[in-house]
């Protein structure tokens, strides 16, 4: 292979994985039990023709839809190995680097980290600093924010800590600039994101509170080595699109192109495959999470899955035959649970070359590795040792 394309549908999880009730997800299943709650209400299955055609439905049902006749892709699922259920887990895992040791999950943050941050930012003050929505702590204390001058600090079941700040009213410049000096203090507590959320708008004009694309993440530098540093020692192209850049600190993704949602990203890949002749293309779609998985907005989850596989149509249109496309997900958000935090589940593995037979299953994976072990054989024409790479059962080696 001269390009891999790998697009990581955040969020896109497809059943409950064998630990799920350790972390309260039993019974979730992103995929499968959206789909299933739109054919309920509007007796119209989700239009996923492209993904059908890989085999979407052999990784997990979907509601009211039939598999075709033909199946031109390959087809599975892969269990995480690590130990969270976060983004930045999901991605290094995938890469190749496991998480073993959790990072650290706080329902609220100790005085001392949160005294010592706004010492050294010469903040008034915070707000928040509980567990909540992104948008629904906005919209109670995004008044009080305006007015005071004091950032929204929260954070969610997973390790991470945010803060929502006005752009206009508090600058987002300033919001970034708190939010790496969080990382540092983070870094002493294995937290695994500090994430600049900026929001827009004025109730008090009649223009409701949003948040924007503008939103940054700031990880932890990698404990080690991923495929990616791999590829790069080896001068092969990645290129990341999206927050891919953001999630491994900058390490192994020497270009980045950000990206303001699906669409935008999309645009991006699309436009790439006509300009980029070889390495991998990284992909990161954040709107599923993001927009609706967290807000747990079901109609606008399976919207966005319809308008992600009519792009997915122009994708499969511009491979080459030593091209391989691989669509897999970090995490589940099924947007019909309890809550609104990432769900434990299994993610998909659907992978097609021109160049490859059709219809091939490759069965349940032991860890999301086995993607990045495929990703570099594909590339550097030599197997590696982070997993067990599945570009023999696609004929491809």
């Amino acid at each position: 292979m001269k390009r891999v394309i790998w697009i990581v549908m955040d969020g896109v999880g497809v059943g409950e994985a064998p630990d799920a009730v350790e972390f309260g997800d039993l019974g979730s299943n992103t995929l499968g039990n959206l789909s299933k709650s739109i054919f309920q209400k509007t007796k119209t299955p989700l239009l996923l023709p492209n993904l059908l055609s890989l085999g979407a439905n052999f990784v997990t049902p979907i509601a009211g839809t039939h598999t075709p006749d033909r199946v031109i892709g390959a087809h599975g699922k892969a269990k995480e190995a690590s130990t969270g259920k976060d983004t930045t887990s999901g991605h290094w895992e995938m890469a190749g680097l496991p998480v073993s040791k959790p990072f650290q999950v706080f329902s609220h943050f100790p005085d001392a980290m949160v005294d010592r941050w706004l010492k050294e930012n010469q903040l008034p003050g915070i707000l928040g600093n509980k567990a909540a929505s992104g948008t629904e702590i906005i919209e109670e204390l995004g008044i009080e924010h305006i007015l005071s001058g004091k950032p929204i600090l929260y954070t969610s079941a997973d390790s991470v800590w945010q803060v929502a700040a006005h752009e206009e009213f508090f600058g987002l410049d300033r919001l970034y600039s708190i939010c790496k000096s969080a990382r540092k203090i983070c870094d002493e507590f294995n937290i695994g994101r500090v994430i600049a959320r900026p929001f827009v708008g004025d109730p008090r004009q009649g223009k409701k509170f949003e948040r924007t694309y503008h939103r940054k993440d700031y990880a932890q530098l990698p404990f080690g080595k991923t495929i990616l540093d791999d590829l790069v020692s080896r001068h092969i192209p990645v290129l990341g699109v999206g927050k891919i850049s953001n999630i491994f600190a900058g390490v192994g993704i020497p270009e980045n192109i950000d990206t303001h949602g699906n669409t935008h990203g999309l645009q991006v890949v699309l436009e790439q495959l006509d300009t980029r002749n070889s390495g991998l293309i990284y992909v990161n779609l954040i709107d599923f999470d993001m927009n609706f998985g967290h807000r747990r907005d079901v109609a606008g989850f399976g919207k966005s899955l319809e308008e992600f596989d009519t792009a997915l149509g122009l994708i499969l249109k511009k491979l080459r035959p030593d091209d391989l496309l691989i669509l897999t997900s970090d995490h589940g958000n099924d947007p019909t649970f309890r809550g609104t935090d990432h769900t434990r589940e299994f993610v998909p593995i659907i992978a097609y070359s021109p160049s490859a037979p059709e219809n091939i299953d490759l069965g349940t994976r032991a860890t999301f590795a086995d993607m990045g072990a495929t990703v570099f054989e594909a590339l550097a024409h030599s197997p590696h040792s982070c997993g067990k790479s599945f570009l023999s059962q696609m004929r491809l080696t």
